[in-house]
């Protein structure tokens, strides 16, 4: 019984024994590998660039004082429409005390020569209705009573002028008085009543009391990077991505490419320029941020592949091609444009040829 017992346990043991090797062997085994594979299609091929940039107005004019002094009252808004000549502020002046004291005493002395002028000619006249004098005596008074009268008021303007920026016979016509120079819609004021406000001159800017910019007119200002200048043109067509109207694409024309770069971030970057159609009834805000895609090249109904299938080697390029079940032999092609994820197939493949293009393990097996 107990010989029995031993040869039955033996069997059990040489069996799972046998049975470990049998599974260890089997984990041990290469699971096979399954390729899948793709085809070329037709279809357009687009190479392109991008610019980064901002829709502003073509034509933006600043509005400055020709005098200097405190902003009284201002006549406009942003976003209100105006045309040339509207009035936008007016300044009063703050006068000089060392020019006005001179123009007061000016004014004075001009006051005490015409009394005096008026005396001596009121004297003669009398003398000349008397026949005591000849007219021609006469007339030597009266052209000093007319220039006296004359010295009084050049030197009332003058201290006018000094006082208010105005003279009395100026009418509308007043530095104190600004006015728009072009008409559009005034962007901004960024100034107040009771701002002091400096005039531009030769040395100084001046002080900007209003920007205004004709709305129907606007350009793309953008950059692009060194590698791809070379590539543009003026008259390319670009397409407008507007950040605020997503929804929405504009065209414009390439009308500008700066001839010197600019330096950002250790890049070399071009500014470029182009008008921008606009669509009717509808708004675009001067700033507003946009993209541009600049089409440098294209292909119209192509036979092309994923980029990322064609293997390049050397000088040339080729694909893995199955020719049975899970089989494939190396093809030398010829590529064309490519737009970074399909390039265009001139020769080597036809549209029904199957391509490798990466490997799936197989499913376990049960």
């Amino acid at each position: 019984m107990k010989k029995v017992f031993k040869i039955v346990a033996g069997i059990l043991i040489l069996a799972v024994f046998t049975g470990t090797l049998a599974y260890l062997y089997w984990k041990s085994q290469a699971k096979p590998v399954v390729y899948e594979t793709t085809t070329a299609t037709v279809t357009d091929i687009i190479k392109k660039t991008v610019a980064t940039g901002k829709v502003v107005p073509r034509k933006e004019i600043e509005i400055k004082p020709q005098i200097s002094g405190i902003i009284s009252e201002l006549f406009v808004e942003p976003g209100e429409v105006v045309k040339v000549g509207d009035m936008i502020a007016k300044v009063r002046i703050i006068p000089n005390m060392i020019s006005l004291n001179e123009a007061e005493s000016r004014l004075s002395r001009a006051k005490i020569t015409i009394d005096d002028a008026r005396k001596n000619y009121d004297r003669q006249k009398t003398l000349f209705e008397n026949r005591v004098i000849a007219e021609a005596e006469l007339q030597n008074f009266e052209v000093a009573l007319k220039t006296a009268r004359q010295d009084v008021e050049s030197a009332e303007n003058n201290l006018q002028l000094i006082r208010e920026g105005i003279t009395k016979n100026a009418g509308s016509t007043s530095n104190t008085l600004i006015r728009s120079t072009i008409a559009g819609m005034v962007l901004s004021v960024p100034v107040e009543v009771g701002n002091s406000v400096i005039e531009s001159n030769t040395f100084n800017d001046g002080t900007t009391i209003a920007t205004i910019a004709d709305m129907g007119k606007m350009i793309f200002k953008g950059k692009v990077d060194e590698s791809e200048v070379g590539k543009l043109h003026e008259g390319m067509e670009l397409i407008l991505t507007v950040g605020a109207i997503d929804t929405e694409r504009f065209k414009a024309e390439l009308e500008h490419i700066s001839p010197k770069g600019i330096e950002e971030n250790g890049a070399i970057q071009f500014e470029i320029r182009a008008s921008v159609s606009l669509k009717e009834n509808m708004f675009v805000r001067a700033g507003y941020s946009a993209n541009a895609d600049i089409v440098l090249e294209s292909r119209d109904s192509v036979l092309a592949i994923q980029e990322s299938v064609v293997k390049f080697e050397a000088d040339s390029a080729w694909v893995e091609v199955e020719t049975g079940p899970q089989t494939f032999e190396k093809r030398i092609i010829k590529t064309g444009l490519s737009d970074g994820l399909h390039v265009e197939i001139l020769k080597g493949l036809k549209k029904e040829d199957k391509i490798k293009i990466q490997n799936v393990q197989a499913p376990p097996a049960k």
